[in-house]
Formats: C-alpha cells, sequence, structure tokens
C-alpha cells in the first residue's frame, strides 16, 4: 500500500471515529433532526434505546438510500454516508468510557470500509430477494424541505397564526423563485443551483427574529436569568471547542484529499475537476446553513461535526493539501463555537428571542414528526403498493396506545424499514412478489 493510499485509510478513519465519538458524548450529530432529540435523552426524557432507535430511524435509510448510491461512481464518499451512519453507532454504543472506545473503533472501521468496500456495500444489499433500499430513500425526502416550515410554525405558536401566515407565505414564494430562478450560468458549461430549501429557511429565520425582536422588554433588568436559558447549552458547546475543533479540521483534511464532500452538487463538481465551482457552490450551501446549525445548537446545545459546513469549502480550496485544510478547519470550528457565544449574549438581551428558543424546538420535532411520517409513508407504500399506507398508519395508531411506545419521530421510518424486511422474509417463502414497474 502507498503512502497516498496510507494517509487516505488513516484520515478516513480519524474522521468516523471522532464523529462517532462526538455523537456518543451527545456533543455533537449530524442528522439536523436529530440534533433537538439529543438534549430529551440528555436530560432523561427519552431513554438510550429510544434515542438509538430515534437515530437510526432517521439516518439509515438515508445513509443507504442516498449516502451511498450517490458516491458510487465519483470515488468521493458524500459526507452524509459517513456521517448519519456514525450518528448511529455512537447512540448505540453505551455511554461511559467504554462507549467511547466502541464509538471510536467502530466509527473507525466504518469509515475505512467505505473507502475500500463501498461497491461492495451496495452489492451485498442488493442481492437482498427485495430491495427496498431505494425506497428508503424518501423517508428523508420530505424531511429537507419541510424544515425550513419550522419558522413560520414557530413564530405562529409565539406570535399568533396571522404573523405566522405571513412568515408562511414568504417562504413558500422564496422557495419558488428560488426553484425557478436560483440557477445560474457561470461559463464553460458550469452552472449554479442555489439551495432553495436554504434560502427558504434563512427567509423564515429572519422573520423569526424579527418579530421576536419586535417583542418590548419589560423593563426588568433579567440578564442574569437569561443567561441561562441559552448560553448554559452554548457553553456546553463551548467546553467542547477542542472536540469540535479538530474534528472540523480532519473533514476540512478528509476534503482537501477528495475523500469526502459536503453535499452532492459540489461532490459531482469536485469529481469533474472542477474545483473553483464546487468551492463556490459549497459556500452557497454554507451560507444557508447557518441559521439552521446555530439556531439549532443555541436551543440544543448540540452541534454538527461539520459546523455550518464551510469546513468543506476549506478544504476544496486547499485540495492536496491537508496539513493546511486541517489547520484552516480547526480555526474555522473554533471561530463558530465562539460567535455562537457572541450571538447567544445577543439574544438574552431581547425577551422575545429568549421566548423564541422554546417554540423552535416545538416546532422543529412537530415538523419533523410530521415529514418523517409521510416519508415513511412513501417509502411503505413503495416497498408493498396498495399496502404500505395502510401499515404505517396501523401502526402509528396503535404504538399511540402501548404501554412504551415508540418515539412519535421514529415511527414511520422503522415502519418502513420493518416492512422491507417482512417482505424480503415473505418473498423467501413465495408469499410477496415485488410490483415491477417500467
Amino acid at each position: 500500500m502507498d503512502s497516498s493510499k496510507l494517509v487516505e485509510i488513516v484520515t478516513i478513519a480519524i474522521v468516523g471515529g471522532l464523529a462517532a465519538i462526538l455523537a456518543n458524548k451527545g456533543i455533537a450529530v449530524f442528522n439536523d433532526g436529530l440534533r433537538p432529540v439529543v438534549p430529551e435523552y440528555l436530560e432523561g426524557k427519552i431513554s438510550k434505546k429510544e434515542l438509538a432507535a430515534t437515530s437510526f430511524a432517521m439516518s439509515f435509510g438515508l445513509v443507504i438510500g442516498f449516502g451511498i448510491p450517490v458516491s458510487i461512481g465519483a470515488s468521493i464518499l458524500l459526507v452524509h454516508s459517513v456521517l448519519l451512519m456514525t450518528d448511529i453507532i455512537g447512540t448505540w454504543a453505551p455511554s461511559g468510557k467504554k462507549g467511547l472506545i466502541i464509538s471510536g473503533v467502530v466509527g473507525a472501521i466504518y469509515g475505512v470500509g467505505l473507502v475500500l468496500g463501498l461497491q461492495a456495500v451496495v452489492d451485498a444489499f442488493a442481492l437482498m430477494p427485495v430491495n427496498f433500499m431505494d425506497s428508503l430513500s424518501q423517508v428523508g425526502a420530505p424531511v429537507v424541505i419541510s424544515f425550513s416550515i419550522f419558522p413560520a410554525v414557530a413564530i405562529a405558536s409565539q406570535h399568533g397564526f396571522k404573523k405566522g401566515s405571513i412568515s408562511f407565505i414568504a417562504t413558500l414564494l422564496t422557495l419558488f423563485i428560488v426553484k425557478q430562478f436560483g440557477t445560474f450560468n457561470l461559463g464553460n458549461g458550469t452552472t449554479l443551483t442555489l439551495s432553495a430549501e436554504g434560502l427558504s429557511l434563512l427567509v423564515g429565520m429572519i422573520f423569526m427574529i424579527y418579530y421576536a425582536i419586535k417583542v418590548k422588554s419589560d423593563g426588568s433588568n433579567s440578564n442574569e436569568s437569561l443567561v441561562s436559558v441559552f448560553l448554559e447549552r452554548v457553553n456546553k458547546i463551548k467546553k467542547n471547542w477542542i472536540w469540535l475543533s479538530v474534528t472540523g479540521g480532519v473533514i476540512s483534511a478528509a476534503t482537501s484529499l477528495l475523500l469526502i464532500a459536503g453535499d452532492p452538487i459540489s461532490l459531482n463538481l469536485m469529481s469533474e475537476g472542477k474545483f473553483n465551482e464546487a468551492a463556490l457552490a459549497a459556500f452557497a450551501r454554507g451560507i444557508g446553513f447557518i441559521p439552521l446549525v446555530f439556531s439549532t445548537a443555541i436551543v440544543t446545545g448540540v452541534y454538527s461535526p461539520a459546523g455550518t459546513t464551510f469546513v468543506f469549502v476549506a478544504g476544496i480550496l486547499l485540495r492536496g493539501n491537508p496539513i493546511m485544510a486541517f489547520i484552516v478547519g480547526v480555526l474555522l470550528m473554533f471561530v463558530e463555537v465562539q460567535l455562537l457565544t457572541v450571538m447567544a449574549k445577543a439574544l438574552d438581551r431581547f425577551p422575545g428571542i429568549r421566548e423564541m428558543g422554546e417554540h423552535i424546538r416545538t416546532a422543529m420535532n412537530k415538523v419533523l414528526e410530521i415529514a418523517l411520517l409521510i416519508g415513511g409513508a412513501m417509502a411503505s407504500e413503495s416497498i408493498a403498493p396498495g399496502i404500505g399506507y395502510f401499515w404505517v398508519i396501523g401502526l402509528l395508531l396503535l404504538n399511540q396506545k402501548a404501554k412504551r411506545p415508540v418515539v412519535a419521530l421514529a415511527v414511520g421510518p422503522i415502519a418502513a424499514i420493518l416492512l422491507g424486511i417482512i417482505v424480503n422474509l415473505l418473498n423467501l417463502i413465495g408469499l410477496f412478489t415485488p410490483v415491477v414497474t417500467g
């Protein structure tokens, strides 16, 4: 094995190991939808088993149905195929020192396994009698678009239906306009497509902050009591700045080695050698992710191992120089963590923004619950047409009556995965034949 290949293997192993450890410690998870759930476990509101089940349900289908297939043929891993699985590994591993060791080792092995055997993994799933992995990718489809709805829901909850409706319409118009007119020709046959979901979320966040700032203070000097509302959670992130900074640096280094990419657009551009365009696409994506990552971090005290994703931009611009990419990535993540503290202090000066936190968490959970349920139903119907909707609705209602119900967020995805397993077992004994289309 040559030295360059060894460097790549060691780098991806460190990425996988560190990310899994961060998930196990509750410091950072990559799945935006999982971030609001982690504090529920840390505060004892849900069990370790429920957290693990939720993580698996939310991420596994995206790993197999989205992350890995997108990576095939490009020789570059879509980071979702790595970090979504390390979320699962970290949450499934036990707590304490034993869990950290298990998370780090398994996460590292998984990262190396992806680099060495990506195609073998997909081929193994293809050997199943009924291939339901393609259908599982539909589980996360509604989440991407529906996430930009949560600011309007939070506004309606905090400020009333009228303001929530205004925000919803503005978000919808942004989504429509960017989808229709957000593609720009950069020359040489290259195009840049803005993230409609990211920009519509940004507009919704602007409305949410604007309405919150308009709430007048009662005149009392309550900054000391307000510090605990946001800064307690932000300080949790700040305390772990070394873990986060090193992880950000390693992710940037892995990007510079062309091992991983942050999104399908930059991945395809990188695989074609269009690195400047890839960096621009990654930068535009990062801008759109600032409100999402910062807001969820401030509210939940849980960060993303890739931060606001600007570490990918640094990696692309510093391609072939992993050491410099690592240094810049560390600095970028450190600056992000410090900005969180500044933003949290600013938020504490406004009572409306202080109160906004709980509305954000509630809105996120509700939006995710509905989106994942719809995605699970879509995937189940694709797996077993004519049965899927019945299956998901039935499990949803029965779950509500169970003595120990599954977390609502996990019902749709778990239902789809269970149905996929069941139809394969039925196929083996000749009781199910998949519908062939086309």
